[in-house]
């Protein structure tokens, strides 16, 4: 059986090539869908939107009303025929005190209800994706100070290669900039793209050409019935971060915002040093000159203002890193859309336990079962986290048990009480199947040098890993309808109980712990222990030092523990930084260095900071601590010299408060000033939370106060440089002071 066969995660209704779903006239849906040979049609569908109802709703006199299997809390599926209908019933069952749940949107009525998803049948490659970046005279990404102005150039492409510059002309601005804005109306209706992508799309591109096309008296109208642009406030929770911005709608097309692809990316990988679409591209290898992705500034406006190719090529560079962007990092998310019943661009958005929970309520009401109330919350101890030692140690190996909480899930029968249907389980153990079948069919693809197999096989078994990794986040899930927060502590404990096994096995036979994070421990292996010696690198000792091979220590491990739970030894490093709990750096054997947690690569660092400190941890772990000293006299050299790019001087700040309330602050002692806010505020620019702010500090003296001495990014002119050289000096300074405790005594001397 193929994986889109499996109605459990595919949904029941094999319908092809659909590209998006719209609510249509009363008591309709349109369907949109991609033909063959690349011609879009629309098909109209009728729609009956549905609720959940707890107890007999018969008194209440309502046709189509079914009593549903079971005996969870909501048994009663009320259906109507239209969205209108919906409100209507919602508010008279409020009315009657009884107890309903329903969902709010209206595409994921339609896809729960009918089992359809979208792209079924479409590969990737099909599917219509064009690119968009607005440029401004400047490249000022400050929308309340962008959108006052004309822009500069509106660059579009596309995934067949397509690709064209719009630029308003500087010497008549007005009649250019209204021409350039229908010139994009126009073809957006004649290449009909099913996706629009483009980074910082939503806080800046669209509001932009937004604010632009109104006072141009132009018509945004690109949706395929002909619809305008909508957008609505939003919030979105990336790990420990909120990012407000207006969510864009338009019939018929989905928008992707590749600066929230790459904040999701982050949150696992943890490797971005920032999140600007040049530092993206940069991160991924995509960018052909950085000189001419990051022009800004003065700099920029010169090139703009002469017509230069320079200029031009800056403004293509933008659309060109963002189709690679998003080409890597899109794939999973498209698969997701074959997946859940969602919109694409709201699959992006949504809670990876929110998608789980909506594969268990389409399932629930395809077999016309009851389902569940939300479950009591309580709290549970998470998982086993500890650091044994700080410092530098050498030939350091990684284990961990192969997905560790699904394993305990699945051989400890860590399942929700109330899925009397077992869905999860099937779901778990199908994804396990799956993800191992698609990877071995991604080897084969890339073995056969296919590569557009191996690409989709490499979303596909991302996306399994990813499901299969959200189901104990699921048990947790304060809105999941069968979450269960009991077997979620069970399956904690049996984790902490598995790796505190795992350790004292280690610990007696010789190894020496150095960190345990959840599920991985990292250790020196028995009678090789180099652990905070300043000692020989394995270059320089050999391979010799790590006397138990890798499948023998791995079996003597795996012998301890139970059937199921198998530990995986996946990779072995020169060396490690262990800084602090969930803080620490590792070298690789190829040389490259890994850095994980925020203390060591904060981005309330500036970027020649947080350069700095990788190199100088490089360095430590290379056992080469004499050579820092040169590499701190190289970076204020640079410094020195006026020589750092000014995008690795700047910080990016995100407002987090209103400027309202950032005064309010202020003025009640409630917080001391902040560059970006006075800057925002000196403006005289209506900013919003969720704006961005870049600057950087000018003065003569090292001690300044910075929001006094804060200037915008885009007003920095490279021929009249005017950085604070002492300011960004003693930032370095203090920098190698901080981590002056990991220099052995005799290089410290010689920086401090």
């Amino acid at each position: 059986m193929s994986f889109e066969e499996n109605t459990l995660l595919f949904g029941g209704d094999p319908t092809p090539r659909i590209v998006a779903i719209e609510l249509g006239e009363t008591g309709t849906v349109r369907v949109y869908r991609r033909e063959k040979d690349g011609a879009t049609v629309v098909d109209v569908e009728p729609f009956h939107p549905f609720v959940w109802a707890d107890g007999d709703v018969a008194d209440l006199g309502l046709e189509n009303a079914q009593r549903l299997a079971g005996d969870s809390k909501y048994d009663w599926l009320i259906t109507v025929d239209s969205w209108k209908e919906l409100i209507s019933l919602r508010n008279g069952l409020k009315k009657a005190g009884r107890n309903f749940f329903a969902l709010s949107d209206p595409v994921q009525h339609y896809l729960t209800a009918t089992g359809r998803t979208l792209f079924k049948q479409l590969p990737f490659e099909e599917l219509t994706r064009m690119q968009l970046e607005v440029l401004s005279p400047t490249g000022e990404t400050d929308l309340a100070e962008a959108s006052q102005n004309h822009i500069a150039s509106i660059a579009l492409s596309d995934n067949s290669g397509w690709e064209e510059l719009i630029l308003v002309d500087a010497a008549k601005p007005e009649e250019s900039e209204y021409a350039a804005l229908r010139r994009l109306t126009a073809i957006i209706k004649e290449r009909d793209p099913d996706v629009i992508e483009g980074h910082d799309l939503f806080r800046f591109d669209l509001p932009c050409l937004i604010a632009r096309a109104r006072k141009a008296k132009v018509k945004l109208d690109w949706g395929r019935g002909g619809g305008f642009l909508h957008s609505r406030p939003s919030r979105l929770q990336i790990a420990e971060k909120t990012i407000d911005y207006p969510k864009f709608t338009i019939d018929g097309r989905h928008f992707v915002d590749t600066f929230l692809l790459a904040q999701f990316y982050d949150v696992g990988m943890r490797t971005l040093t920032g999140f600007e679409r040049v530092d993206v591209a940069q991160h991924f290898g995509f960018c052909d000159s950085a000189e001419v992705s990051g022009l800004i500034g003065k700099e920029l406006e010169r090139e703009y203002l002469t017509n230069s190719e320079r200029f031009r090529s800056r403004a293509l560079c933008a659309v060109h890193e963002t189709r690679a962007v998003a080409e890597l990092l899109s794939p999973s998310y498209f698969i997701q859309a074959q997946i859940f019943p969602y919109n694409y661009q709201d699959v992006i958005v949504r809670g990876n336990a929110t998608r789980i929970n909506a594969l268990f309520l389409r399932e629930y009401l395809r077999q016309r079962h009851s389902i569940p109330d939300l479950p009591m919350i309580h709290s549970f101890e998470g998982g086993f986290t500890a650091i044994y030692f700080t410092g530098i140690a050498r030939n350091v190996w990684h284990c961990d048990i192969a997905s560790l909480y699904p394993s305990v899930m699945l051989q400890f029968d860590c399942f929700p009480a109330t899925d009397q249907l077992q869905i999860f389980r099937h779901l778990l153990t199908d994804l396990r199947t799956f993800r191992l079948e698609a990877k071995a069919n991604m080897r084969a693809a890339e073995k056969s040098n296919d590569k557009i197999r191996a690409r989709h096989f490499q979303a596909l078994q991302n996306t399994f890993k990813i499901l299969i990794n959200s189901f104990y986040g699921y048990l947790g899930f304060a809105q999941g309808h069968f979450a269960d927060f009991d077997a979620a502590a069970r399956v904690t404990q049996i984790g902490r109980d598995l790796l505190q096994k795992m350790i004292a096995w280690l610990n007696e036979h010789g190894a020496q712990v150095i960190e345990v994070d959840t599920d991985g421990i990292y250790f020196v292996p028995p009678n090789a222990s180099t652990v905070g010696q300043p000692s020989r690198l394995p270059s320089e000792t050999g391979r010799q030092d790590a006397s138990p091979t890798i499948e023998k220590l791995r079996k003597d491990l795996a012998a301890i523990l139970p059937a199921g739970i198998e530990v995986e030894f996946d990779e072995e490093f020169d060396a490690m930084f262990s800084y602090k709990a969930k803080n620490y750096a590792l070298l690789t054997r190829d040389g490259e260095v890994i850095i994980k947690g925020g203390a060591l690569k904060s981005r309330g660092l500036e970027k020649f900071q947080r350069v700095f400190l990788e190199e100088m941890i490089k360095l430590l772990m290379e056992g080469k601590p004499e050579a820092i000293g040169d590499l701190r006299d190289q970076f204020q050299k640079r410094i020195r010299e006026r020589e750092m790019p000014i995008d690795t001087l700047m910080k990016t700040d995100t407002l987090q408060d209103s400027l309202d309330k950032y005064r309010a602050k202020i003025a009640g002692s409630a917080r001391n000033r902040a560059a970006a806010y006075e800057l925002a505020a000196a403006s005289g620019r209506k900013y919003r939370p969720g704006d961005q702010i870049s600057y950087y500090i000018t003065g003569n003296t090292k001690k300044v106060a910075a929001y006094e001495n804060a200037k915008l990014a885009s007003a920095f002119d490279p021929q009249n440089r005017d950085e604070n050289i002492d300011y960004y000096i003693a930032k370095l300074d203090e920098l190698v002071k901080k981590f002056s405790v990991n220099i052995p005594a005799p290089a410290q001397a010689k920086l401090l």
